[in-house]
């Protein structure tokens, strides 16, 4: 999820463990531990991009991360704070679940998050966007009321509590939702009689109306929309595989790899003699049916032997664009 929203989460649950008995401290300390995880992002200006995207979500959002950096930041703040309300124990417990928790939630989204680390497996239920209003709004309005309660009073824990209540209401409402999604997609396949290997749903930006699918048939992949507010039959759009393109390219380390995080849904496209490696889980960069640019795309270069690898960057203009269709779009086809 993105910072505010792991921000909100790390403080809630600081607060849960050890506000009663620090105050406002617990949520500070708690909004660090939740921040602490994402700090991985750094590797992108030492590595190359690939292995950026690595090690994003991985060993600093692992069960073992948080069992054993926990003790320590403990410790540290143990330590360095001069009135001692508290014990290293009890901060290493806050510690715990502010990291804990933070890659428990990233699971939810599209990207998941490598829990089990060092085992090789990713989760990504992928039942709510990495940025959701309906998720961290009301989490925030119940946070700040828990801000401006006394440590002892039984508000505090009551409005912390209902935060922490309502956006896992939340998410539970939300897999409910992709369930009934992917139910109407595969009925719209069978209608069309679309034979297709696999299936892929998840929420569409920040919202959780309007849902999108992948969709694995022979030669193509298929991607579709569909809002609770649709009145018309579902339509899919084909988008030709273009594997063969990477020729020799496709048993390169580095492609390889990237395959691999991408999940095996990907395309390859070629503009002015150029190849571009475009995942598909994260969708388009716009709406309109003709659209051919993915929202997370990588140039390929290969200069004497050595495969280059950038993802391309997407413009601001681009982002509007999208939020302006995607609010039109979610009232229905």
């Amino acid at each position: 999820m993105d910072s505010l929203t792991q921000i909100v989460l790390g403080a809630a649950v600081g607060e849960a463990v050890l506000g009663k008995k620090v105050g406002n401290k617990a949520m500070v300390f708690g909004a660090i531990a939740g921040t602490i995880p994402d700090l991985d992002i750094i590797a992108r200006y030492f590595t190359d991009t690939v292995t950026a995207i690595e090690v994003h979500r991985g060993f600093s959002h692992s069960i073992f991360f948080a069992i054993f950096f926990a003790p320590v930041f403990g410790w540290l703040v143990y330590t360095l704070l001069p009135k001692k309300e508290a014990t290293w124990r009890e901060w290493s417990w806050l510690f715990f679940w502010g990291l804990f928790t933070h890659p428990i939630l990233d699971a939810f989204t599209t990207w998941g998050t490598q829990l089990f680390w060092p085992f090789d497996t990713r989760l990504a239920f992928q039942n709510i966007f990495v940025i959701d209003p309906l998720y961290t709004f009301p989490f925030l309005v119940f946070l700040v009321l828990t801000l401006f309660q006394k440590r002892t009073s039984e508000k505090r824990r009551k409005f912390n509590r209902l935060g922490l209540i309502v956006s896992s209401c939340y998410l539970g409402i939300t897999l409910i939702l992709k369930g009934i999604s992917y139910k109407k997609f595969t009925e719209a396949l069978d209608k069309e009689q679309i034979k297709y290997s696999k299936i892929d749903t998840r929420p569409a930006p920040f919202n959780s109306i309007l849902w999108q699918a992948n969709i694995v048939t022979e030669d193509a992949y298929l991607m579709a929309n569909y809002s609770f507010f649709d009145s018309k039959p579902i339509s899919f759009e084909s988008y030709p595989k273009n594997h063969e393109l990477l020729g020799s390219l496709k048993n390169n380390d580095k492609v390889q790899r990237l395959i691999k995080i991408a999940e095996g849904w990907y395309v390859i496209s070629k503009q002015n003699n150029q190849l571009y490696f475009n995942d598909l889980r994260f969708g388009l960069m716009s709406l309109d049916p003709k659209e051919k640019d993915f929202a997370f795309k990588y140039q390929l270069t290969n200069a004497q032997g050595d495969l280059e690898i950038l993802e391309t960057p997407r413009s601001v203009a681009d982002a509007k664009n999208l939020l302006s269709a995607l609010w039109s779009r979610i009232w229905g086809n």
